[in-house]
């Protein structure tokens, strides 16, 4: 079965030569791309969809979320509102929360945040563990979130919980050791928090690399809270993407920009937690890799919206409306490693998203508004 797609005012594939195409048409087969062009030229296909003058453009990819919860955090939220500082101690409200949790009840709450992140043009997911902080509830959590995305990733370095604050050399061993044991086979990433109130970067260092001597591939959370070695670590470790960047030396972003590690920024924490908004035109400038994500969480970010990040990121963070959109397409797809996705170039799979607009300029200036007219998503 082919499906033509035409009568498209703009066609966004992020092609290196021609990112964008005017009065374009797109034919899919098996799932993904086999003909893509200007809608006069369109081959016969079996059925048609009229994109009635809307703009057409790849399903985004989130490339960093924690879904797997349980629990409320408004009030913590509300306090920030009125002044109190955020902290990464407040994780542990959520872990006690997701302890406490049925499976089916974490998987419920997963299963409707995929649905509202599917609903606002997203389709390619990463979720993380970081809310179980034991070896039974982390593999629990990995194992629910491998059945809504095969991006998961192992993240029992979020914070120390309660039980070993007094010895946390002991429980980086339990997450290096029996923890990693359990979750290895639950997982495609391993991640750490490393920031003040978690982990250093020593202790980043040897759980990366027990997570990567299982053959995980190597993430991570840094310079979210003040500047730390944990950006130059992810560099070094050849990790694929370093998450937050809010504080960044000049050294940080001349390493991430002579890398392959991704620079992934999360415009709603900033705008969750009062901090600066990271400044993504120095990064783009120095040449380095920029993704876009959600950071979907009950605590610094409570957003499934990739539409409401590339509004924020576009006022705040000093992206333009083209390079918001690539981040949250493409760059998202470099974070992940995927070449599959965040594009829509012949071979490609083909997930995409119609707006109700003629061009996702609509993103930023129309914020708040639904623009999703339609989401299409290839059958793995």
């Amino acid at each position: 079965m082919s499906t033509l797609v035409d009568n498209i005012a703009v066609l966004v594939t992020n092609e290196a030569d021609r990112p964008e195409r005017e009065n374009a048409a797109l034919v899919i087969e098996d799932g993904k791309v086999a003909w893509l062009g200007d809608a006069g030229s369109a081959p016969h296909a079996d059925e048609r969809i009229d994109a009635d003058g809307r703009c057409v453009i790849p399903g985004f990819v989130d490339s960093h979320s924690h879904i797997v919860f349980a629990g409320d955090r408004s009030t913590e939220f509300e306090h920030r509102m009125t002044g109190q500082p955020y902290a990464a101690g407040g994780i542990r409200t959520t872990v006690a929360a997701t302890r406490a949790a049925t499976d089916a009840e974490l998987t419920a709450n997963a299963a409707r945040l995929v649905a509202e992140m599917r609903a606002q043009g997203t389709t390619t997911l990463e979720i993380k563990s970081g809310y179980g902080l034991t070896t039974v509830d982390e593999a629990r959590s990995l194992a629910i979130a491998a059945t809504l995305t095969s991006e998961t990733t192992y993240l029992g370095a979020h914070v120390v919980p309660a039980e070993f604050k007094d010895d946390p050399a002991a429980y980086v061993a339990l997450v290096t050791g029996e923890m990693l044991d359990a979750c290895a086979p639950h997982a495609k990433w391993v991640d750490v928090f490393c920031d003040n109130g978690a982990f250093d970067v020593d202790q980043a260092r040897a759980i990366l690399k027990a997570g990567m001597a299982r053959g995980l591939g190597a993430r991570m959370h840094g310079a979210q809270l003040a500047p730390s070695g944990a950006v130059q670590l992810a560099v070094e470790l050849g990790a694929a993407s370093v998450d937050h960047c809010t504080f960044l030396t000049d050294a940080d972003v001349g390493a991430l920009a002579g890398s392959e590690t991704v620079a992934t920024l999360l415009p709603g924490v900033e705008f969750s937690t009062r901090q600066p908004y990271p400044d993504a035109r120095r990064l783009i400038d120095a040449g380095a890799t920029v993704a876009l994500a959600c950071d979907c969480n009950p605590g610094s970010s409570f957003t499934s919206s990739m539409p409401f990040c590339i509004a924020v990121a576009v006022r705040d963070m000093n992206f333009s409306p083209a390079e918001a959109l690539w981040a949250a397409t493409a760059g998202g797809a470099a974070a992940l490693r995927r070449t599959d996705v965040g594009g829509l170039a012949v071979g490609q799979r083909a997930d995409l998203v119609i707006l109700d607009a003629p061009s996702y300029v609509h993103f930023a200036y129309r914020p708040g508004v639904p623009l999703v007219h339609r989401v299409l998503v290839s059958a793995d």
